[in-house]
């Protein structure tokens, strides 16, 4: 049977998932629309917004807050599905939940924080990864980019680090399984990220191209380890990471999603896999700058063997390009894998209405759970008789850094250790020497430092005289320190490990101040594991 040109373009067309923005205007929207119905391209990728997009967030565009971007995605699919004469597969990164895109919605813990769970906890995990696929399914979204199956093993990562399980290959492996096998509980598609493994690379692919040095043993040692366990347990898809790995490239630095030997002999042909391969984002500066004719990013990205391009900035161009260029054979495998997926989806008959309402409650019980088994006690030379004593003596005070002292931790502390408390928020609004002056006359400290960023980006956020102070009180008082964010700010403190007490409790969630607040005085109440190795100075 011989196909018309004019079909075999639309067929294309599915490969392409370019990027749509829940804030955006209405020429915008009309012009994604008129994509899909002349296109018939297979799918979208929501972001909150143009200046939240990948690639812009280290620029100074400002994101502007939208309470009604939940209500406003949903209005968004529903009209783009109505556009569409094949179904549309939605797709968003919603890797601790829609919150990494839209506000007042649930969020769940970084994967690192899930990392932290003892292994017997696993089932914590694939509650998350379902909760998760409800949530999407009630915004009418099928498809989440997540979860992640880098091992973070390198400090310096300045994009992996807290969205990684960690750096035990094993726990890597078992909880990306766990979490997608949760989502597939609902009918949500998932994704491992990013091949072959973005976990020892300290260069931000959304800015620079990363280069791996390892050779191919070293990879199947490491790297490749979740993924293979992914293909065993039949994993949807697979997104390619924009890295370079020159051992399995005949030397050359191309990006892994460029690279027929990483995606066609590595993955396919070597490891056995048949599902979904997907780009990671084309707009990404490790490779949207190579190609000057419009159309051939797109093609290059294709004919290395991906079958979704995401983020493709040119429809119209690629289309035309992977026409010209590739098999009617290749076309169609990639399209009947498209096919499958939104099969599995269940959207092929039409029936891509949302289901279900966002459950806050059924979250906030999660997150207390989790809180109760991940929280970490890294050093406790017992801290509640310590505290006890102090307070007995007046010689106790507390310290919030960068949230103020009405925090829920202290609140939870206060029932049972009322003393005096300070607050750092920020060098505007507070005087770190009054501050100084003041914790003078107590002997033992209780110091919550709520980390500003998750990013390792300046140190966290964290001001350099806050540091300068935490390493003051540790040298000249009993301190006892609650980490609220991301452990590798630990070895950025100075004298840390004079500490008397140090307890990681990895987010600020209400949910965590609060069990920190109660673990306190329980003896043997900390069931957390750190999920990376930590140097404590």
């Amino acid at each position: 049977m011989k196909i018309t040109a004019e079909a075999l373009r639309q067929k294309i067309g599915q490969f392409f998932f370019p990027a749509v923005f829940i804030n955006d205007t209405e020429e915008n929207i009309q012009e994604t629309e008129r994509l899909i119905k002349e296109h018939n391209i297979g799918g979208l990728t929501f972001f909150h917004s143009r200046a939240s997009a990948a690639t812009n967030y280290e620029s100074k565009k400002k994101v502007v807050f939208n309470d009604d971007s939940y209500e406003k995605i949903k209005a968004l699919i529903a009209r783009y599905q109505k556009a569409a004469s094949t179904p549309l597969l939605i797709s968003i990164d919603a890797e601790w939940g829609l919150a990494m895109r839209i506000e007042k919605t649930p969020q769940y813990p970084y994967a690192i924080t899930l990392g932290a769970l003892p292994e017997n906890k696993s089932n914590l995990v694939y509650e998350v990864g379902k909760q998760i696929g409800l949530d999407l399914k009630a915004a009418g979204i099928q498809y989440n980019l997540s979860p992640l199956a880098d091992i973070n093993n390198n400090p310096n990562n300045p994009v992996i680090g807290y969205r990684s399980f960690g750096e035990n290959k094993q726990k890597v492996a078992d909880f990306s399984i766990e979490y997608l096998k949760g989502m597939s509980e609902v009918g949500v598609l998932g994704c491992l990220k990013h091949f072959p493994g973005h976990g020892n690379t300290n260069v931000d692919s959304h800015l620079g191209l990363p280069v791996l040095k390892e050779t191919l043993e070293e990879l199947l040692e490491n790297e490749l380890y979740p993924f293979i366990k992914g293909i065993e347990n039949n994993v949807d898809s697979i997104m390619i990471g924009h890295l370079a790995v020159p051992s399995l490239n005949d030397g050359k630095d191309t990006s892994a999603t460029l690279s027929k030997a990483i995606i066609q002999d590595l993955l396919r042909d070597k490891l056995g896999y048949d599902g979904l391969v997907i780009s990671d984002a084309l707009n990404m500066h490790s490779v949207s700058k190579l190609y000057e004719t419009k159309g051939q990013l797109e093609w290059e990205a294709f004919n290395a063997g991906n079958d979704v391009l995401c983020f493709a900035e040119n429809v119209a161009e690629g289309i035309e390009a992977i026409y010209k260029n590739a098999s009617p054979d290749r076309i169609f495998e990639s399209y009947n894998r498209i096919m499958k997926a939104k099969e599995k989806a269940g959207i092929l008959s039409g029936n891509t209405a949302v289901s279900g309402e966002l459950n806050f409650e059924k979250t906030s019980q999660l997150n207390l759970e989790i809180a109760q088994n991940a929280i970490t006690e890294i050093v406790n030379n017992g801290i509640s008789e310590l505290a006890l004593d102090a307070h007995k003596n007046n010689k106790l005070a507390k310290l919030s850094l960068y949230k103020s002292s009405e925090n829920t931790f202290f609140n939870t502390l206060n029932a049972k250790l009322p003393s005096p408390e300070f607050a750092f928020e920020s060098l505007e609004t507070s005087d770190i020497s009054a501050i100084k002056n003041e914790l003078e006359k107590f002997e033992t400290i209780i110091i919550s430092l709520f980390v500003p960023k998750a990013k390792p980006l300046n140190n966290f956020e964290v001001n350099d005289e806050v540091f300068e102070l935490l390493s003051d009180l540790l040298q000249t008082k009993k301190c006892i320190v609650y980490v609220f964010g991301n452990p590798y700010v630990l070895p950025l403190i100075p004298n840390l490990k004079k500490a008397s007490g140090l307890i990681q409790a990895y987010q600020d969630f209400e949910e965590f101040q609060k069990t920190a607040g109660i673990q306190f005085f329980e003896k043997n109440s900390f069931k957390g594991v750190l999920p990376v190795n930590i140097d404590i100075q």
